[in-house]
């Protein structure tokens, strides 16, 4: 299965992210990140939440909620009412950008290559030649929250971790045959895994890892 995603596409979409995130107000500074936005969209795109449940789910306090609300109804990508929140066309369309470049996402089990009580994983389409010594992605995962983070390459049919083994597969096959059965990754696709005490923090820091790659 291959994951190949329009460059023009992903431009758009982090700056897009970046301009409702990093939009001006008079007060405090928000508490919120990129990953509360995606997070919300992704929430959304499966159910209409009102403002407390959404907070609840994003575990923020109720002004940030409020804020995130005003600002993906300010961008045109959802609509309130009593009912709550819903996505409009514009939103469902931005959620389908998202779910191209980040094509999987689970939660993993506790394993001997995934150490932590909590994993998340997200698949980012395409970005090997984007990782390096991944020693970037692991800091933004971290700094997110997670306690540790791996990123591992899909590269000539083996999961490779830089410094670690070209074929993750001989040392930790157990795990390894996890993900690559509930990943599926194609030729030089990225799986980042972070771990935490919570499942909120695991995901958080997994995609601050993914994300990290796609603003690369």
């Amino acid at each position: 299965m291959l994951h190949r995603v329009d460059r023009n596409m992903v431009a758009n979409l982090k700056k897009f992210m970046q301009d409702i995130a990093s939009k001006k107000a008079p007060g405090p500074s928000t508490s919120f990140t990129i990953f509360h936005i995606f997070y919300s969209l992704e929430l959304l795109s499966i159910k209409p939440l009102g403002r407390n449940k959404l907070a609840d789910q994003l575990q923020v306090g109720d002004g940030a909620v409020r804020t995130i609300i005003s600002r993906l109804r300010g961008s045109e990508l959802i609509d309130t009412s009593k009912t709550g929140c819903t996505l409009t066309e514009k939103g469902k369309t931005l959620w389908k950008q998202f779910e191209k470049v980040f094509p999987k996402q689970i939660e993993l089990p506790k394993s001997e290559l995934s150490t932590s009580e909590y994993n998340h994983a997200f698949l980012v389409s395409n970005s090997a030649q984007k990782v390096g010594s991944g020693i970037d992605q692991r800091d933004a995962a971290i700094i997110a929250g997670a306690r540790q983070a791996l990123v591992i390459i899909y590269k000539d049919g083996h999961l490779n971790i830089q410094a670690v083994s070209s074929n993750i597969e001989k040392l930790y096959p157990k795990a390894a045959a996890h993900i690559l059965e509930s990943m599926k990754p194609a030729e030089n696709d990225v799986t980042i895994v972070a771990g935490a005490e919570s499942p909120l923090k695991a995901k958080r820091g997994a995609f601050a890892a993914a994300w990290s790659l796609v603003s690369a």
